[in-house]
């Protein structure tokens, strides 16, 4: 199966076909009691109500609570009892609900031992903690611990052993550590002694699924996991003796994603959609989700990397609170299974895909089936239902229809009428998807066209403006993930103009809901690139002309890699570069490129460099920094302050290549903007520089041949 993105939403698909309106219940809301404890949220579902409904608690200092789309939120305050009141247009109901002290939790440090080469670095992963933590090591001649955002950095010095103290306001943690000498031999591709930087990453920025698998699926959890190993002494990958696993970890909240079979229905229902059956916790691709055991990674050789495909993880954590950026630790072992490295790494998943706005019961006239609304109780599963008796609507009694229904073992009397007895329905069953590896039955067009085509001339339901008219990331929104979720939120999501509006919208890359819907457009694949915006020292703010036409540039030098992963494509996610590791391994996930606005997104980074951003000090990979004037990444020159000591030469020979990030008058662009505070010495001068800041010849001297 193919990991490609995973990431449009559908629209029209098929179910019940009911033959009467619905009747509507009486007001039901469940469960009749619960309890939340201080800080936490629990819910309540709303069925059967008629009009508005009102939510309201007898004492929001102790609970408040709000009301959306038929569920009820409730966060606890304080200790005590409060009284919720759930009124619609015909009843009230009241419930005493009963919030409990936060439970007591207790700071946990993992690994609780660590062996490592002098000169190494690794973290310790810090959990639960209460109140401030502190880290100190009892040889600081042996390694240095210094505590940061729910990990502890250790620093190799010298061989020998150590004691890693972790303390939090009640409790106290010690960790062994062991340092080794880097003195040896060795060959090849064989790890040896000495220091390793282990980069991780997941591939699409946000994997989405179903909420529900109950009456059709257009996405199962299906998150996939890459690392590259980098033999930092040596300046080369490592693609040999070696494994790598993955687990779970808690974030810098304490929140932790374990187990996915108790949080979701799609185990019940993978074998009438995918057609396997699936032991609990166990993805489609035959790799497990995090747990707390380590599972391995397989070594793909023609990218150089480890992957791990199809991991079933969920957007709620152990706690049963939504987290749609669960962490997960890679582990770097050699054959003899001493760590090297570890890298903490976010998994992101969304449910967050959704067509209440257009679909759910009583939310208009334009998208009504024929039969009348469904009203059922559970959100997602009213508007999917709705939907398939919508899809009935249009296409049954029509021959390549019933062709498909009987080909796909639905029900010749429609979608809604098989899902209802007991099989859901895959919309890539008959709707080509790249996602999943999957072909059209006759008539249908791919699942990415047919959503976005027929969507793009649709009106936004708040605003009467067409999809195809916003010009911002609001309609896309309207169906992917999402107000909660925040998908779109790398650098280039993030990125203002002067006026402080947002630079960059999902249509700057995509076009329009009707240029992602062409039929000549190769869904997932037919994506944009990095050379269409970055070329010629310059950083576009559009990909596409206004036509949603991919711009295209002769300057090749921030290009992605030619027919990756197929002829005629080329995707950043599938590229590599500076030493054969993977573009997102140094620039982060598409949609979430460093600096991420979500922290669990920058963790990597920052746990490899020291500060969020693109992967950029040569420091990182390299424990002795090599002098190159164009050899870095991109045909950059070295990075620091050995650079500003012997670059006058480099600078004299050849200023054109220079003026390519320092801009033609060599004061600076955004290209040498400085990402992280430095100061450097040069000839008895010290010059410092603000994050931010844009480095030119006239820093230091007079231009650049100027003294």
């Amino acid at each position: 199966m193919k990991t490609l993105r995973i990431w449009w939403l559908i629209l029209v698909l098929p179910l019940m076909a009911l033959g009467a309106q619905a009747v509507q219940a009486a007001l039901t809301v469940v469960p009749a009691s619960t309890k939340v404890a201080v800080g936490a949220t629990s819910t309540m579902q709303v069925s059967g109500a008629s009009g508005t409904v009102r939510v309201s608690s007898s004492s929001t200092k102790v609970l408040a609570v709000s009301y959306q789309n038929g569920i009820i939120t409730l966060t606890g305050k304080k200790p005590g009892t409060a009284t919720v009141k759930v009124r619609d247009a015909k009843k009230s109901r009241s419930f005493k609900i009963s919030v409990t002290r936060a439970a007591t939790t207790v700071m946990t440090v993992s690994p609780s031992s660590v062996t490592l080469a002098d000169d190494a670095k690794t973290t310790l992963s810090v959990s639960n903690a209460n109140g401030s933590v502190r880290a100190t090591s009892s040889n600081e001649k042996v390694v240095k611990a210094e505590y940061s955002s729910g990990m502890v950095k250790l620093e190799a010095e010298n061989p020998g052993t150590a004691t890693v103290t972790v303390r939090d306001s009640s409790t106290t943690v010690n960790v062994a550590v062991t340092v080794t000498s880097t003195s040896g031999g060795g060959g090849g591709t064989t790890p040896l002694p000495g220091s390793y930087t282990l980069l991780a990453w997941n591939d699409l920025g946000m994997h989405c699924m179903d909420g529900d698998f109950s009456v059709f699926s257009i996405l199962p959890p299906f998150n996939t996991l890459h690392a590259q190993l980098v033999d930092s002494a040596n300046n080369k990958l490592v693609t040999a003796n070696v494994t790598m696993t993955y687990e779970a970890m808690a974030d810098a909240d304490g929140s932790i994603n374990s187990i996915s079979s108790t949080k979701t229905n799609f185990w019940q229902y993978a074998s009438p959609l995918f057609g396997v059956t699936l032991p609990n916790d166990m993805g489609l691709a035959g790799n497990p989700t995090a747990s707390l055991t380590p599972a391995g990674m397989s070594f793909e050789q023609a990218a150089g990397m480890f992957k791990a495909e199809g991991i079933p993880i969920t957007p709620v954590d152990d706690a049963g609170n939504k987290n749609f950026y669960p962490m997960v630790k890679v582990v770097a072992k050699d054959s003899t299974g001493k760590q090297l490295a570890q890298a903490r790494v976010v998994l992101p998943v969304s449910d967050e895909m959704s067509c209440a706005n257009c679909h759910a019961s009583g939310s208009g006239e334009a998208a009504k089936p024929k039969s009348g609304w469904v009203y059922d109780g559970h959100v997602e599963r009213d508007y999917k239902k709705n939907i398939l008796l919508l899809h009935d609507d249009k296409h049954l009694g029509q021959t390549n229809y019933q062709n498909a229904l009987a080909a796909k073992g639905y029900s010749a009397a429609g979608l809604a009428s098989s899902a209802a007895s007991g099989k859901p329905v895959l919309c890539a069953g008959c709707h080509a998807s790249n996602a999943l590896g999957t072909q059209s039955v006759a008539g249908a067009q791919p699942l990415t066209t047919a959503i976005h085509k027929l969507h793009g001339p649709t009106k936004d339901p708040k605003t009467g403006q067409r999809l195809d008219d916003i010009t911002n990331r609001d309609s896309c929104y309207q169906c992917h993930p999402g107000s909660q979720t925040k998908c779109l939120r790398g650098v280039m999501g993030t990125a203002t103009l002067a006026d402080g509006t947002q630079a960059m919208q999902c249509q700057s890359c995509h076009g329009t809901m009707s240029n992602v819907g062409s039929s000549t457009r190769v869904g997932w694949l037919d994506q944009p690139n990095c050379q269409a915006c970055h070329h010629d020292g310059k950083r576009e703010v559009s990909a596409v002309s206004s036509t949603g036409i991919l711009k295209q540039w002769l300057d090749t030098r921030y290009a992605t890699n030619p027919n990756a992963p197929a002829s005629g494509f080329s995707l950043y996610r599938f590229s590599k570069g500076h030493g054969g590791l993977q573009c997102e391994a140094c620039h982060g996930s598409t949609h979430a490129e460093y600096p991420s606005d979500h922290r669990n997104d920058n963790v990597l980074s920052q746990d490899i460099q020291g500060h969020a951003g693109t992967i950029s000090e040569c420091s990182s990979c390299h424990k002795n920094v090599p002098m190159t004037t164009t050899g870095g990444p991109h045909g950059m020159h070295t990075v620091g302050s050995a650079w500003v000591k012997g670059h006058e030469s480099a600078a004299e020979k050849g200023t054109a290549a220079c003026a390519y990030c320092h801009g033609a008058d060599y004061r600076g662009s955004p290209l040498s903007t400085v990402k992280v505070a430095r100061s450097f010495n040069a000839d008895g001068k010290t010059v410092n520089y603000a994050v931010g800041q844009k480095v030119g010849c006239y820093d230091c001297h007079n231009g650049p041949k100027g003294d």
